[in-house]
């Protein structure tokens, strides 16, 4: 006799690889069901742009299993409420899920699990987000990764991920369950549509992340390995919101690319390379699970006396990508403007934020957060921490970058930066990257006028490098 079962959509929003959807299908009729909770994950609920996503992915969601003739139950308000009353009203005997790694997942999973089995039904948690559970990955003490290259290692030593499943055959609940409408959660922007031309530069849902994995093992893998640093080319993956929503699980990711590798053996190294960033995305959750705290305090103590500013309208000129610094402005626009950042550029608008403006990495976290497509909570803590030399297998904080050098070297003929800072569209490559020391007629003939169409530098790139400097000496007598 089959039992009725519910399964419970997190960061899972795909049919294919879903260890626990399989389950669930195995058990009987299954009733699909995403809550709507933004109080569960407490200041940390989901961003402006990533509602956008989250909005699309459902849809796709819903789509998908209307094909297979089961409806997507979409509730809002508490989580183990909305459980009990979907479980008693279809008489479900288990609720099965994707586990997550976030501070108050562990706390929720267990006072979930606690209170369903007080009306005789069973939480039944898979993995699915992961290549690598962080419990499974350990140093030779027993002990949490800090350093990156021997946590990867450590990982490559395992056995490769399991091959991932496909979709399971899915039969209905016979009882019909009450169910809210997308449209009624306000997720997407309206006036303004801030995200207005997004559908045109992402596709988000299952089917669009296989058609991003694919085209970009197909005809950009190959240049990944020196292309990933140039934010004009198309040499990266754009694959994180996938991820991030679970449009597609790493294990598709893992087992596409290393498959690629017998039809391109050419290819080889730099697929390996993309593959270490998926294990930097392993790393940053290894990191969280293990040290929750990530996102709010300093991964080194130290860090928490280091005398940041409060400048606000430094903050503000930064977030609106008016700081004269060129590549930085063009970053913080193509973040605006698509909901996305190439990564070179997070590291440069991360490092002259935290370096050159000497403003908390927390600020910049929170303005990611808000308008990240991609916007995870691993990732966006760890890379921030990073940059301002606080994280984990933190870059130095003495390794300042200068945004000068970065747009002369990774944007050399300025197609990126005249994409997005289109004032300096007309101005030689020579200057482009430092308009304030053209001469004034080149400025003229560009049509360029500093402090009136374009910003001279908010800041002076010598003066803000020895008050980096500066700051950070004082930590260094700091026995914490």
């Amino acid at each position: 006799m089959s039992d009725i079962a519910i399964y419970w959509f997190r960061d899972d929003l795909r049919l294919n690889d879903l260890a626990g959807l399989s389950a669930a299908a195995e058990r009987g009729p299954v009733v699909a069901l995403y809550i709507w909770d933004e109080k569960v994950s407490e200041e940390w609920r989901i961003g402006s742009a990533s509602r956008w996503w989250l909005h699309k992915s459902l849809a796709a969601l819903e789509a998908a299993l209307t094909e297979q003739g089961i409806p997507l139950t979409l509730r809002s308000g508490n989580t183990a409420t909305v459980l009990e009353e979907v479980c008693r009203s279809v008489n479900a005997k288990a609720v099965y899920c994707s586990r997550q790694y976030q501070p108050w997942a562990g706390q929720l999973e267990q006072s979930l699990r606690d209170t369903l089995s007080q009306h005789d039904v069973a939480l039944k948690r898979y993995p699915g987000t992961l290549l690598h559970e962080p419990e499974a990955v350990a140093t030779g003490a027993g002990t949490p990764f800090k350093v990156f290259t021997p946590f990867w290692r450590a990982c490559l030593r395992r056995p490769d991920p399991q091959m991932p499943l496909a979709t399971p055959t899915l039969s209905p609940c016979p009882t019909p369950v009450q169910s809210e409408t997308l449209n009624s959660w306000n997720l997407l922007p309206t006036e303004p549509n801030w995200a207005h031309g997004w559908e045109d530069l992402w596709c988000p849902g299952e089917d669009g992340a296989h058609a991003a994995l694919e085209q970009f093992l197909a005809h950009h893998v190959i240049d990944y390995g020196d292309g990933r640093d140039i934010p004009s080319a198309r040499s990266t993956s754009r694959l994180s919101p996938y991820l991030r929503f679970g449009n597609i699980s790493p294990r598709q990711v893992w087992h596409a690319a290393q498959a690629s590798k017998v039809f391109e053996p050419e290819a080889s190294s730099a697929t390996d390379k993309f593959l270490s960033e998926v294990g930097w995305r392993e790393f940053c959750y290894h990191l969280l699970f293990h040290f929750p705290t990530m996102p709010d305090e300093a991964f080194n103590p130290k860090f928490s006396y280091f005398p940041w500013g409060t400048d606000q309208q430094r903050l503000t000129a930064w977030q609106r990508g008016q700081t004269g610094y060129p590549i930085v402005d063009a970053g913080m626009r193509e973040l605006w403007a698509t909901g996305f950042m190439h990564n070179r550029v997070r590291m440069v608008v991360a490092s002259f934020l935290t370096k050159h403006l000497l403003l908390h990495w927390r600020e910049g976290e929170s303005w990611f957060w808000d308008c990240l497509l991609d916007a995870d909570l691993a990732s966006n803590a760890c890379g921030w921490q990073w940059v301002g030399g606080s994280g984990a297998d933190a870059s130095p904080y003495f390794r300042i970058f200068n945004p000068i050098a970065q747009g002369e070297k990774f944007d050399k003929a300025g197609a990126y930066t005249r994409q997005w800072v289109p004032e300096l569209q007309s101005l030689p490559d020579k200057f482009l990257h430092k308009p304030w020391e053209a001469p004034a007629e080149i400025l003229a003939q560009a049509g360029v006028s500093l402090g009136e169409n374009y910003p001279a530098p908010i800041v002076d790139h010598k003066t803000a490098r020895e008050a980096a400097l500066g700051a950070y000496a004082t930590l260094k007598t700091l026995s914490v």
